[in-house]
């Protein structure tokens, strides 16, 4: 990811309802959420949400897709993984062990398939 890039996704995300639309998003991958669906959900007019859209969108955060008479918007998954590894690509100075906390909390939020089987088999 570019500075530039970086610069526009933070800027994107440093507004409330953006943010909340985001967080939004992601909870609802894979399958995204129609527009008015967002808008009725965070309780923001569907012209006001319609502006925060096409700036997450311009950002590279979020992409739209027309299904049928409904647009979709969904998390792009790939820009949110640039923009953390631009977070922390020069992280710790080349002391992994740092940054292993950090690690650690971004696995713990998303069980890999083997904890999945493993919980199921023990659980």
């Amino acid at each position: 990811m570019e500075y530039e890039q970086a610069i526009l996704a933070f800027a994107a995300l440093a507004q409330p309802t953006r943010l909340d639309v985001f967080r939004l998003l992601i909870e609802h991958e894979p399958d995204g959420l129609p527009a008015g669906e967002i808008a009725r959900h965070l309780a923001v007019p569907h012209n006001t949400m319609s502006t925060h859209l096409g700036i997450l969108t311009r950002a590279g955060l979020i992409a739209a897709e027309r299904h049928s008479r409904s647009i979709i918007f969904r998390a792009q998954l790939e820009a949110v993984r640039a923009l953390t590894g631009y977070l922390v690509k020069d992280c710790c100075g080349g002391r992994p062990e740092i940054c292993a906390p950090l690690i650690a909390d971004l696995t713990s939020c998303c069980p890999t398939q083997n904890t999945i089987t493993k919980e199921a088999v023990h659980g």
